[in-house]
């Protein structure tokens, strides 16, 4: 046995080291791959990103040449550093970070020291690149925008971080993607493919020619171009429509469900986010919590619809029977739903009907419709649920699925929400009735009420709202143009664009009608509730407004949400009539409406939001602010001086 032991144990070893030696030479070529990383330099050619159009052709986004500075830590040696700081404006601590980041990644791979270079910066680095072993000249596009306006919609590019790296092997460090709006919607589309090439590098670390001929070279195809389904004109009249206001505008073109117009307010020049200044600025934009300019009110604006939504009401009533067009309520300048409990009513009173409650905005009326169409069953359970099913149809509570990357779904309460808020029952319709006229638990998102008014248009049916027309070379998603049809029957849509239709001739927008032109529209005025240090407290009421038009065949379907703009009629009706009179007719004959638009300025409304002498925000008053906040809280003493006098005659009278 002691005789066969040592010879077993040399062939053992030496078996295993000879499957050891092929697994390492035939079968694993990570040895392989290292020396060849030190052999060879990998360069990418970055392509140019699509171009982005508007609907009509106009070019929104271009790109303009960038150079970043890649450096390879392992090849930075005997360089003077505070010359190279000096060069590229940065300090000490700053190379040193870099470079610390730089060794993290891979000392052996490239990887981006300093993004975005002009061309001036660029030259002057150039002139003495030489002179800085490990650091080479990376040129790459940057966007560049042909408008100022759209910032929302287009999003920005920026460089990925080690997350997007690690979950996407076509990124590196360095590299660039697009986030938020278009450019993060589209980015695969946008961003096109880097091209490779392979460069042999001798001992001395020095460049000899390509990696066997080029044969695993690859070319740089340049991102595809996009047309978006919006208007650049319109956009850029809506944006200027709301300066010195905040809020949202959503148009729509109903037959086809493309977004026309996407306008927040307040926005931000596009151009801010580009080149080396964009991290400090969006550091600046992100910070802003008083304007919030980096929030989409147009997609992520929750609002109280307000008495736009009594279009729906009355839709589901009379899709469930429990009214029609001649059907009649009488309204004492309110509904009265329990003891003490009333909910007032500004339309004139008296034997209201469908089409007076439209177009005067009768609570009273949408309040009974609501209050029959749940009590139509024999449990509210029931009822909520039947009433929530076809105002689901509209594409409300839920997101929508249009292209862009944010959105809030909005608030459509059933019953198991009422059954979680009122764990011990007893609530019933009129527990309920502010949802009647667009109070209460429901919430709706401006592109919502949009989309609400191109179905509306339609007479029961819409497509999903997207910001895309078309792609070069390629087909747009089906789901933008697979129709999606209501719970409505479509019979029921004439009564109510009826009345839409008078509420321009002699409704509550009465007077802001455009001549030999049919809209169609409903204001609304939504209660507004803020925390100010700890308190809930009532502000002015949003001003709303949707519309769309012609009445017959429409083009544009429209919503407009002024913050703290108080009647419908005020701000938000007058900035949809002209957006609907620019789109159609390319010019303005509403100058009247267009001056009072233009040099509107709500921030005395909305610095009313700061009260606090500690509040690190104290915007200051310009002298129009001063003088309409003098005469509104002069106004408010007069008032409330007359009714106290009006109290003191009443008690006179009763002694």
């Amino acid at each position: 046995m002691r005789k066969t032991l040592l010879p077993t144990l040399i062939i053992i070893s030496a078996i295993l080291l000879l499957v050891r030696l092929f697994y390492l030479q035939i079968i694993d070529d990570t040895l392989k791959i290292k020396s060849e990383n030190n052999a060879i330099k990998i360069k990418f050619d970055f392509p140019e990103r699509g171009y982005i159009y508007d609907r009509n052709g106009k070019l929104l986004v271009a790109n303009q040449p960038s150079y970043d500075i890649m450096v390879v830590p392992k090849e930075v040696k005997d360089i003077d550093t505070l010359e190279f700081c000096k060069i590229l404006q940065i300090t000490k601590d700053e190379f040193l970070e870099k470079i610390g980041k730089a060794k993290i990644y891979s000392p052996r791979l490239p990887s981006l020291f300093l993004s975005q270079l002009n061309k001036m910066e660029f030259a002057g680095f150039q002139e003495k690149i030489r002179k800085y072993n490990g650091f080479y000249i990376q040129k790459r596009s940057l966007r560049e925008y042909q408008t100022k306006h759209g910032a929302n919609i287009f999003g920005f590019i920026t460089q990925v971080n080690d997350a997007i790296i690690k979950d996407n092997p076509y990124y590196k460090s360095g590299d660039l993607i697009g986030r938020q709006g278009v450019e993060e919607a589209y980015e695969e589309m946008l961003r096109g493919v880097k091209g490779v090439k392979y460069i042999l590098k001798d001992k001395h670390n020095r460049e000899i020619g390509s990696y066997k001929e080029g044969k695993f070279d690859t070319i740089a195809k340049q991102g595809s171009d996009v047309i978006l389904a919006i208007d650049g004109e319109l956009q850029k009249y809506g944006e200027e429509l709301m300066v010195n206001k905040r809020g949202g505008i959503v148009a729509i073109e109903p037959s086809t469900g493309e977004i026309l117009a996407l306008i927040t307010a307040p926005s931000y020049d596009p151009a801010l986010l580009v080149g080396r200044q964009r991290s400090k600025n969006y550091t600046k934009l992100y910070n802003d919590s008083i304007a919030k300019p980096l929030f989409d009110r147009g997609l992520l604006g929750e609002f109280p619809p307000g008495s736009p939504f009594k279009i729906l009401t009355g839709l589901v009533g009379l899709q469930e029977g429990v009214i029609d067009t001649q059907t009649s309520f009488t309204c004492n300048h309110g509904f009265s739903y329990g003891r003490g409990a009333f909910m007032r009513c500004h339309c004139p009173g008296g034997v209201i009907q469908l089409n007076f409650g439209i177009y005067k905005s009768c609570n009273t009326y949408f309040a009974n419709v609501y209050k029959r169409t749940i009590e139509k069953y024999k449990r509210p359970k029931d009822g909520v649920d039947a009433w929530a099913n076809h105002l689901k149809s509209f594409g409300l509570g839920k997101f929508m699925g249009y292209d862009l990357p944010p959105g809030r779904k909005g608030h459509i309460p059933t019953s198991k929400f009422y059954e979680h808020f009122y764990p011990n029952g007893g609530w019933r319709s009129t527990t309920i009735i502010s949802n009647s006229i667009g109070q209460g638990e429901v919430s709706m998102t401006p592109i919502q009420l949009a989309n609400m008014m191109a179905t509306i248009a339609n007479r029961g049916y819409y497509y999903t709202p997207h910001i895309i027309k078309t792609i070069k070379g390629k087909k747009i998603d089906s789901k933008y143009t697979t129709k999606h049809v209501t719970t409505i029957n479509r019979r029921h849509f004439d009564a109510i664009v009826n009345g839409l239709f008078d509420v321009y001739n002699r409704g509550t927008a009465f007077g802001l009608g455009i001549e030999g032109m049919e809209i169609c529209g409903k204001t609304g005025t939504a209660e507004n509730f803020a925390k100010i240090n700890g308190k809930r407290v009532q502000l002015e009421d949003h001003s709303e407004f949707v519309a769309f038009a012609p009445r017959i065949r429409p083009k544009i379907a429209i919503a407009v949400i002024v913050e703290n703009g108080h009647f419908g009629n005020t701000w938000a009706g007058p900035i949809a009539t002209l957006m609907i009179e620019k789109y159609l007719n390319k010019k303005i004959t509403r100058t009247d409406l267009e001056k009072r638009m233009l040099e509107g300025n709500l921030n005395w409304q909305y610095r009313k939001l700061y009260p606090s002498k500690d509040s690190i925000y104290k915007p200051k008053l310009d002298k129009t602010d001063s003088i309409r906040m003098k005469l509104k809280s002069k106004k408010e003493a007069e008032t409330e001086k007359k009714k106290e006098t009006e109290k003191k005659k009443v008690t006179v009278n009763k002694k």
